[in-house]
């Protein structure tokens, strides 16, 4: 069984992944989009539809399969999963603010630039190496 929910988390963690890197790209293109027009409604569409049906369920997936196999193996007793579970706390509370600002965008109340979706944009990737590193590698 064990393997089985490892192979379900890694699927959940790519489609987290996969979200989580393209929510912000979309958020740069609709900063251009003029409020109430047709491209922006467009954009406000796929925004609610990636993070309901493909974000969230991700992340819900992937921290049941993960608690589960930090439990069996049992992972959480060694130094780098307590980091790797710290970055995952930090991904989750990006994950909180992008929806945040997906609500935002909803309600036509964005207040940032592009250039700040653009920077944020690297904070799941950064987190997402360092998770990795953290798993494959062990370094303590």
């Amino acid at each position: 069984m064990y393997e089985w929910i490892k192979a379900l988390h890694v699927i959940a963690v790519i489609s987290w992944m996969a979200g989580m890197l393209y929510l912000p790209r979309l958020s740069v293109y609709q900063c251009d989009a003029e409020p109430g027009s047709k491209q922006s409604e467009t954009f406000k569409v796929m925004e609610w539809r990636l993070l309901k049906a493909i974000i969230n369920p991700a992340m819900i997936v992937t921290w049941l399969a993960g608690l589960y196999l930090a439990w069996a193996a049992p992972w959480y007793t060694s130094p780098w999963f307590h980091a790797k579970f710290v970055l995952v706390l930090i991904l989750s509370g990006v994950h909180g603010f992008f929806s945040r600002w997906v609500k935002d965008f909803r309600a036509d109340r964005n207040t940032h630039s592009q250039k700040f979706y653009r920077i944020i944009n690297e904070v799941p990737t950064i987190l997402m190496i360092l998770i990795v590193i953290l798993v494959v590698v062990k370094p303590f």
